[in-house]
């Protein structure tokens, strides 16, 4: 049975005014969408100069490794729709004329994830994430999916005001600090601790970071992860004067 606009807007409504503003709300926000909206999961995720830097709120599991997948490639909707503030939306991840992410659509395919739809979340007039929708099997979002789909990206910012250290400047940088190291703490961990066993910079240890995520398949966290626990330790470059190295 189809639920009315009104039942959604009241429905989602209710989740964000009976609240407190969160982590907690943000998850009941994504549930909500996946019970109202006809699709399989969503996130919520913060992006901020370009970059994401967090998922804020997921539906489950599935939803969070997802929208990891953007943090992981540098690429993806929600990347795309906060740069343009615009909503992206896409039936079908594997259409042959869809070519915008090649890294993201195939690790988001291989989950089982055929249609993606991302939608800005604006708070204080900066566009500080998407709401991304997902579902499996490919298709457009109904007139009244999609209307109920930038409902809850509108509310979606509520919860997150009460996190900046001063709400009504929250396009500030220290303030995006704030919310986007919400997640991903163990990323930064493990960019340190590379940082010092690689003898490298940040920049060149977030790539290194990824760069093995992409080429195993799995995510930055569970790289990260591997990392700090000592899982994992990866190599650094031979010298530029020993074989292998960039001598002459």
């Amino acid at each position: 049975m189809t639920t009315s606009r009104r039942d959604v807007r009241a429905r989602l409504g209710s989740i964000v005014s009976g609240s407190q503003p969160g982590h907690a709300t943000a998850d009941l926000l994504c549930l909500a969408c996946v019970d109202l909206l006809g699709v399989d999961g969503a996130a919520i995720s913060m992006v901020h100069q370009g970059l994401s830097r967090g998922t804020y709120g997921a539906s489950g599991a599935q939803s969070r490794r997802v929208d990891e997948y953007q943090f992981t490639f540098g690429e993806g909707p929600c990347l795309d729709a906060v740069r343009t503030s615009t909503a992206v939306l896409v039936a079908d991840l594997d259409s042959p004329h869809e070519l915008r992410w090649p890294g993201f659509t195939d690790a988001t395919l291989r989950d089982g994830i055929h249609a993606v739809f991302a939608l800005p979340i604006v708070l204080a007039s900066v566009c500080v994430g998407a709401l991304d929708l997902f579902r499996a099997a490919p298709g457009h979002l109904t007139d009244d999916d999609l209307a109920g789909g930038m409902l809850a990206a509108e509310l979606a910012a509520l919860p997150l005001v009460e996190l900046a250290a001063d709400s009504r400047s929250v396009a500030r940088d220290d303030d995006y600090e704030r919310l986007g190291d919400l997640d991903r703490i163990e990323v930064h961990q493990a960019t340190g601790m590379l940082i010092s066993q690689l003898d490298v910079d940040a920049a060149e240890a977030s790539m290194r970071l990824r760069g093995h995520a992409v080429a195993t398949g799995r995510t930055a966290s569970e790289v990260a992860w591997d990392i700090i626990e000592r899982r994992l330790v990866l190599e650094r470059d031979p010298p530029p004067d020993t074989p292998g190295g960039e001598g002459t």
